[in-house]
């Protein structure tokens, strides 16, 4: 006896020891992702920028100051060629090669300056402007060596690049951002949130609460089950057949895949729906039946309050599944090229995980840390919105 009791208490710390190294495991790899991600992502967010001396009397520059202060100073500037100013400065300051240093970006910075100071047309100004794709590589990492070269005659510093979190995609890897498909995932995930959510706990309560218990309830039961597991680009097959080819509706827009992600979303919501509805005590039914309230109030008013914590677990798991999805919104368009933010759940969009997909894709080296760098973004998305649903999950949960 006292020897299986002996094996009984050594079986019993093995799997305790087993225990705290799966745990242990789980969380170096969580770590090691976490640390990858941030080291690789981290300079994503910052840009180098390299001080320039610009004579604007003598440039080819001819914008009068006066027009700068008007509406229409961002298209005076936009036609006004200060790239050919940029090379030209960059070419007699740093040598041959010099106007590889200079992109997109600085000329727009360029112009955000001249708009906020037009007296700089008058004079000859140092300025600070945000080197291009190449240059910034090379200021960060190891780049082309001509360009590396060139910086070491140059001042250089670095500082946080706010544009990436306010501007869209671009060609240019030196002025992408983030924003436009930010907000496009923020916009197709209310859509998804207002249709699977509201149909799928209703769904729950009627299979629960009313239906019959028959063959056609169990084969529904079994279909809800099946389509859980369903793979994800299937869904968008159901998409691109249902809403565009049938329906017509507009092509990657945030409507369309909310639509897709909801169908996706849905089957979870109603089963975890199921489970905890099924987890409030009979007895609360009974009483409230005892005192008179009908089958709708005492659904409504006692069981599904009491279930709503539940409720919202599965919502945050199928919400954090629908968030992280790149398969289903491939199959219905999503993978514009999409230059401006949307305004509306109908105008054409991107959202992150398709972004991240398409900049992964690129021949630039510059978008390597852009990529790590929204794949952050998307992560701290993530976690805002499961935070926000354990808050409303946490405020509505009820003891008995």
């Amino acid at each position: 006896m006292r020897k299986r009791v002996a094996k009984r208490y050594a079986a019993e710390r093995r799997f305790r020891l087993f225990g705290l190294a799966a745990i242990a495991l789980s969380v170096a790899f969580l770590a090691f992702l976490l640390v990858n991600m941030t080291w690789k992502g981290a300079s994503g967010f910052t840009r180098a920028e390299v001080k320039i001396a610009l004579d604007f009397p003598r440039s080819d520059l001819i914008v009068d100051p006066a027009a700068l202060r008007g509406g229409d100073a961002e298209r005076t500037l936009a036609d006004a060629g200060l790239e050919n100013v940029l090379d030209q400065a960059a070419v007699a300051q740093f040598g041959e090669g010099g106007a590889d240093l200079f992109g997109g970006a600085s000329a727009r910075e360029l112009a955000s300056q001249l708009i906020a100071e037009p007296d700089l047309l008058t004079r000859r100004a140092e300025l600070w402007l945000p080197l291009s794709s190449k240059g910034d590589v090379a200021a960060k990492t190891d780049g082309d060596p001509a360009l590396e070269q060139l910086l070491a005659k140059a001042e250089v510093r670095r500082s946080f690049n706010s544009s990436f979190l306010t501007s869209s995609d671009a060609t240019d890897a030196s002025v992408v951002g983030v924003w436009g498909a930010l907000k496009g995932s923020f916009l197709t995930i209310l859509v998804t949130m207002a249709l699977a959510f509201p149909i799928g706990v209703l769904a729950a309560l009627y299979l629960e609460e009313f239906a019959a218990r028959n063959r056609w309830t169990d084969m529904i039961e079994v279909s809800i089950n099946n389509l859980a597991a369903v793979p994800s680009i299937i869904f968008g097959l159901l998409g691109l057949a249902v809403f565009l080819n049938f329906m017509h509706l507009p092509r990657s827009a945030p409507l369309v895949g909310g639509l897709t992600l909801a169908l996706m979303t849905m089957p979870v919501i109603v089963i975890a729906g199921r489970n905890a509805i099924k987890s409030v005590p009979p007895s609360i039914r009974d009483a409230a039946l005892g005192v008179g309230a009908s089958k709708m109030q005492v659904v409504f008013h006692h069981v599904l309050p009491l279930a709503l914590p539940g409720i919202l677990t599965g919502t945050i798991i199928g919400m954090a599944r629908a968030l992280g999805e790149t398969a289903p919104l491939l199959m219905i368009g999503m993978r514009a090229f999409i230059a401006s933010p949307p305004q509306s759940i109908t105008e054409p969009a991107s959202v992150l995980p398709v972004q991240i997909f398409l900049w992964s894709d690129e021949v630039d080296r510059g978008f390597v840390e852009k990529t790590s760098a929204a794949i952050i973004v998307l992560l701290v998305f993530m976690l805002l919105m499961n935070g926000l649903a354990i808050y409303l999950r946490n405020k509505f949960e009820r003891r008995w």
